[in-house]
């Protein structure tokens, strides 16, 4: 057996997902299907992370084992052909057999995009949050750097989380702006559910003037949901980058 592992990016919107879920047309779904047309073979694909429905990826980071011999660099190019436009393999290689593409995982990078024109971008309306309002932009860069360090995330963390800790690292928290365009980015150890989005969700009322930058020291410390902001859409949410330690 052979282990693959391959990075990939897709368009998000038409999908519920990308883990297999009963109710079908997931990302995964499409993967494994296209996999099992090139090889034959019933492949179980594990990825660095699940994405929610409407959310996109960059660079997703997924593996898989195969007896297929195809050369590994055929691979991106045999399955590019048999998947839709919307899901791209951008690179594929081969990996020790005991590679985990989540357990493995170091780093992960997500980018939430805003778009602050007046009327919005028509080519950007499926990737960015549509925010017609002029934003404390200085406030919010002062608010964000509250979250870099070790934290307990529980106040930014969706109730349906069912992880037994959620203590997590921020590595790296920063907004960029240009012209009609705000990204926020967030890198960390590991994230939880729905995090990103609230973490956006809250920075937009420090935007708008509901909160204050130290207001988010003390969202944290109150480890409470109902303490912070609102869940930010869904597709404004990119999975930017997974990086490991190879």
């Amino acid at each position: 057996m052979r282990n693959i592992r391959m990075t990939i990016s897709y368009d998000g919107s038409t999908y519920y997902g990308f883990q297999t879920q009963p109710k079908g047309n997931t990302v995964q779904d499409v993967l494994e299907e296209a996999i099992r047309v090139l090889t034959g073979e019933e492949a179980t694909i594990t990825a660095s992370g699940r994405t929610d429905a409407g959310v996109h990826a960059r660079g997703q980071v997924i593996n898989f084992e195969t007896a297929s011999p195809i050369p590994v660099e055929r691979w991106a190019l045999a399955l590019n052909s048999r998947l839709p436009d919307d899901i791209v393999v951008l690179q594929a290689e081969e990996v020790p057999l005991n590679f985990h593409a989540s357990y493995h995982a170091k780093r992960k990078t997500y980018r939430y995009g805003i778009d602050t024109t007046k009327f919005g971008d028509v080519f950007e309306r499926r990737y960015r949050l549509h925010v017609p309002l002029p934003l404390r932009l200085e406030e919010m860069r002062r608010a964000i750097a509250h979250l870099k360090g070790k934290h307990d995330f529980t106040s930014f963390a969706s109730t349906r989380s069912a992880k037994s800790s959620h203590v997590r690292t921020i590595l790296d928290a920063r907004i960029e702006a240009s012209e009609g365009k705000l990204d926020i980015f967030l890198t960390g150890d590991g994230f939880l559910y729905n995090m990103v989005r609230i973490v956006v969700g809250t920075l937009m009322w420090v935007g708008e003037g509901k909160l204050t930058a130290k207001d988010v020291k003390r969202i944290l410390e109150a480890k409470e949901r109902s303490a912070a902001g609102p869940t930010a859409m869904a597709h404004g949410l990119m999975l930017w980058e997974v990086q490991y330690d190879d």
